[in-house]
């Protein structure tokens, strides 16, 4: 009785063992060479795929090669990877978002140390150049980061030495002044009238009571804490800078090596010209406020203002500070002209308000073209929109930012839409 053939729609479980070799593989045989390899089959885990692969000449990579190459592992064989369900999306999602509001919660409490930092980084990128013009001069650079840092102290004890005689010499005459301003009151009629009339006595006796003196003395602490505060946090500033300026082209090289090396060249290109804008605006900005305090020392040697030189010091300094600086300035001196006499008060105010509008719109933004070489329209939105955004700290950086962005726009952005 002659066998029937086996079709290729039957399945060839069904047959009986007797079959033979030929018909049904034995399980573990195996695949023969030329059929291809079963999807999903594991593959073994020390060899390749199958063995139609040698057989055709390739070599296929294992974990023996990849142990000869890098090492045996230490830690064991790895796992295998886990299932993508929705649980486990949903829990890394959350862990996601935990995480990132971890670092916004951390970045927030760190807000004040982290503009510290910034501010330093800022002023350390502004005084890079003169180490640079330095080194050209032959300088070691060890030495000329030590000039630069002395000259900046030099400034900075310049203006105290400046400030202090004049504040401690008008404290000194109150003190010595106060009791015949005490007498004249005194005898002043008019002010006995009004103590009668409102009770002033007894509304003073009021106030020194054990309340408002622990209030009076808890702004005095207040006080006396925001002045620490302040100097702590300028040395901080001072000793950011030193260090961020000596390591500069450490920084900046460690900065270059995390892009990739066909694009490092390039990147390393613009990357220096931004930090060449950068220094460019600091030095037009002291450019400016050396001006203003020129000015103002002028101003105040020809109306026979007190301590000039004081007086343009603390206008130079304020002036430093982007929109308010300048304003800030002018009430000093402002207050001390009307303290003088009336029409050397009103003559102040007139001077400040006429230089105020001649550097804010001519002096500006002409300074910030030749050096930054962003235009005058620019500049003036870049600074508004600075201080509306972030303050202080976004008028600082709004000029160089606009820089940044032109050279980006110039040298990526335009030639990408170019070549399309």
């Amino acid at each position: 009785m002659s066998q029937r053939p086996v079709t290729a729609d039957e399945d060839s479980s069904s047959l009986p063992a007797s079959a033979g070799p030929d018909l049904v593989p034995p399980p573990g045989d195996p695949v023969p060479p030329g059929d291809p390899v079963p999807p999903g089959d594991p593959v073994p885990p020390g060899g390749a795929p199958a063995d139609h692969a040698t057989a055709a000449g390739l070599h296929v990579m294992g974990r023996a090669d990849a142990d000869r190459a890098f090492g045996e592992a230490k830690f064991g064989e790895p796992g295998r990877p886990l299932r993508r369900n929705p649980f486990l999306t949903g829990f890394l999602g959350g862990l996601g978002l935990a995480l990132a509001y971890a670092l916004f919660v951390g970045l927030s409490n760190a807000s004040s140390v982290l503009v510290l930092v910034f501010i330093a980084l800022f002023l350390a990128v502004g005084l890079h150049p003169a180490v640079v013009r330095l080194q050209r001069w032959r300088v070691p650079r060890a030495l000329a980061v030590a000039l630069v840092v002395l000259f900046v102290i030099g400034l900075i004890v310049g203006g105290i030495t400046a400030l202090v005689p004049p504040i401690v010499t008008q404290v000194g005459g109150f003190v010595e002044q106060l009791p015949s301003y005490v007498e004249a009151l005194q005898r002043s009629r008019t002010l006995r009238d009004l103590i009668q009339d409102y009770d002033l006595v007894e509304k003073v006796q009021a106030l020194v009571s054990t309340e408002n003196a622990s209030r009076v003395f808890g702004g005095v602490f207040g006080g006396a804490r925001l002045f620490f505060g302040t100097v702590f946090n300028v040395l901080t500033v001072l000793i950011l800078t030193i260090y961020f300026l000596a390591s500069f082209e450490r920084m900046k090289r460690a900065g270059y090596l995390l892009v990739p090396a066909s694009r490092r060249a390039r990147v390393q290109l613009i990357g220096d010209e931004i930090l060449a804008k950068v220094g460019a605006y600091l030095v037009g900005a002291l450019a400016i406020a050396l001006l203003c305090g020129l000015s103002t020392f002028v101003f105040a040697l020809a109306v026979g203002l007190a301590y000039p030189f004081a007086l343009a010091i603390v206008v130079a300094i304020c002036d430093l500070i982007p929109q308010i600086g300048a304003t800030l300035g002018a009430v000093v001196v402002s207050l001390v002209g009307l303290a003088t006499s009336l029409p050397v008060g009103i003559a102040c105010i007139v001077f400040f308000l006429l230089y105020q509008q001649i550097e804010n719109y001519l002096i500006y933004p002409k300074v910030m073209r030749r050096s930054v070489e962003v235009s005058d329209v620019a500049a003036i939105v870049a600074a508004l929109l600075g201080v509306s955004l972030f303050g202080i700290i976004g008028a600082l950086v709004a000029i160089p930012a606009v820089a940044a962005v032109q050279i980006i726009i110039r040298e990526v952005l335009i030639p990408r839409q170019a070549s399309r």
